[in-house]
This record gives structure tokens, C-alpha cells and sequence, in this order.
């Protein structure tokens, strides 16, 4: 059972206001380090140089999008085991299917609340304290 305090989380969409969303709904379910950026370029430097525990990313994003920032993630030898978690406003077969294919944790469809989020945490890290 991990403290939802200890883990630390990279939220990556191109929606500040989702961004504000996504890190109230983590820190109202007890996270503390919770970081984000806008692009998935800047959040693979960001997190090749400050590891985290868990990435929660669009899918939806200019630049790269939530597979390919994924696929640069799982290819990475020293980031690639991070849990990653994929938000997306379709629930697009393809996608979902190719992001598992790609080896992405969990999924979950925009708009969410944040008990489906924890859920989805808790499915990758076991029952949060």
C-alpha cells in the first residue's frame, strides 16, 4: 500500500486548464509531488533528468502526441518502466488498442472524475494510504 505522497507524477496535456484539473484532483487524493508540463518533449526532459513514478498524459497533443510520448518513454532504459497512465477525450479502438500495445498501464476517457482516476492508480500501485 503506497502513500499517495511518495509517488510522484508528471501531468502532460496541452489544456492548462486540464493540467489545473488533473494535479487538484491528484493532490485532493493525497499526492504532494505533482508536476506538469504542456508539451510531451518538455515532459521526457523534464523527466529523464527528475525521475517520477507516474506519468498521466494526453493523448490529444501538438508536438508528439500521448503514443508517441509513450512509445519515447517505454524505449527509454532508465525511464521506460514508469507507470503511464493515457487520457483521451475518445475512446477510439485503435488508439486504446495501440497504447496497450505499446505497453501503457491504464486508460481512462476525458471527462473522468476522480474517483475513476484513483481507481485507475490504485489498479497500477495497489490501495493508496
Amino acid at each position: 500500500m503506497p502513500a499517495a505522497a511518495q509517488i510522484k507524477v508528471m501531468v502532460v496535456d496541452d489544456q492548462a486548464s486540464m493540467r489545473a484539473m488533473i494535479r487538484r484532483s491528484l493532490q485532493d487524493l493525497g499526492f504532494k509531488d505533482v508536476r506538469d508540463k504542456g508539451t510531451a518533449p518538455e515532459a521526457l526532459a523534464a523527466i529523464k533528468s527528475d525521475r517520477v513514478h507516474l506519468i498521466v498524459s494526453d493523448y490529444n497533443m501538438p508536438f508528439m502526441d500521448g503514443l508517441q510520448f509513450l512509445e519515447e518513454v517505454r524505449g527509454d532504459p532508465v525511464i521506460g518502466k514508469t507507470v503511464f497512465i493515457m487520457l483521451t477525450g475518445s475512446s477510439d479502438r485503435e488508439v486504446v488498442q495501440k497504447a496497450a500495445s505499446l505497453g501503457v498501464n491504464n486508460y481512462l476517457v476525458k471527462p473522468f472524475a476522480p474517483a475513476a482516476l484513483k481507481e485507475k492508480i490504485e489498479r497500477v500501485f495497489g490501495e493508496l494510504t
